[in-house]
């Protein structure tokens, strides 16, 4: 009988580990998803990013070296945890932190030319958010997919288990740091972003107040308003390539710093 309802070469106990294996293989990448700017937002229903972390943990299990079982069934393990939801989210925040750039920058943009009360919901995070800065987020976030950064971002995850295997991380002030410096970094291309259109909307303003100084009679709303949201859309639709350069260096630079901190800090 007892053969009859036992499994050969399988124990319950292996399953146990295989499972407790499985977890730990599934929470860098599960943590990192939580954290990104498109997987962890609303569009993606929470069950489809549990399924998704757990299959890429399967894909991830034989790059993995796992520690000793007695590490996995002792208080030992609850470090190694910690270390890797930590590498997780940091690399999510990183992308994240490359997504909201764009987004203060249409919001800096929106309220120069008059336009932040064109607003509407973002599905992302569901809070309201300027029409431009969603074009942009849109526009980041085609150009991401495009050049395959989420290819390069889970490749990276993946060949991070060889350079940081489970629980060799003992500082996590580097990755904090490359953390901060990244947010530092990173925001200095919404000011390149905003600079050329800001400067262009500030001199046309410049230009309506002589005109309506001198002619009265041409207000601010009647005359400098509409100038004002043209004068945007033109500007917009003319810096459309070099904004394609700009939100290219900016992915650049995010992957690298993601690459940094998965290099556990150290630079090649």
């Amino acid at each position: 009988m007892s053969q009859a309802i036992s499994f050969p070469a399988l124990e319950l106990q292996s399953i146990l580990v295989y499972l407790l294996s499985l977890f730990l293989a599934s929470l860098r990448m599960g943590a990192f998803l939580v954290a990104s700017p498109f997987f962890g937002s609303r569009m993606v229903p929470l069950p489809v990013r549990i399924v998704f972390s757990i299959a890429l943990g399967l894909g991830a299990m034989n790059y993995v070296s796992f520690p000793s079982l007695e590490v996995l069934t002792s208080v030992a393990i609850v470090p190694i945890i910690f270390q890797e939801i930590a590498l997780g989210l940091t690399c999510g925040m990183i992308l994240n932190m490359c997504f909201s750039t764009v987004i203060l920058a249409g919001e800096k943009i929106a309220a120069t030319s008059g336009l932040a009360f064109a607003s509407q919901v973002d599905p992302a995070n569901g809070a309201q958010s300027p029409v431009i800065s969603q074009i942009f987020s849109l526009f980041l976030l085609v150009l991401f997919f495009s050049l395959n950064g989420h290819l390069v971002i889970f490749e990276l995850l993946y060949k991070s288990y060889e350079t940081l295997p489970l629980g060799s991380l003992n500082d996590l002030n580097s990755i904090f740091t490359l953390g901060i410096e990244a947010s530092s970094t990173i925001y200095e291309q919404a000011v390149i972003i905003v600079l050329p259109i800001v400067s262009l909307l500030f001199l046309m303003n410049l230009g309506i107040g002589f005109i309506t100084k001198s002619a009265p009679q041409l207000n601010l709303f009647s005359f400098g308003f509409p100038l004002t949201i043209l004068g945007t859309f033109f500007a917009l639709y003319f810096s459309v390539d070099a904004l394609q350069f700009v939100f290219s260096d900016l992915i650049d630079r995010s992957l690298n710093f993601v690459r940094l901190v998965l290099a556990g800090g150290n630079d090649g």
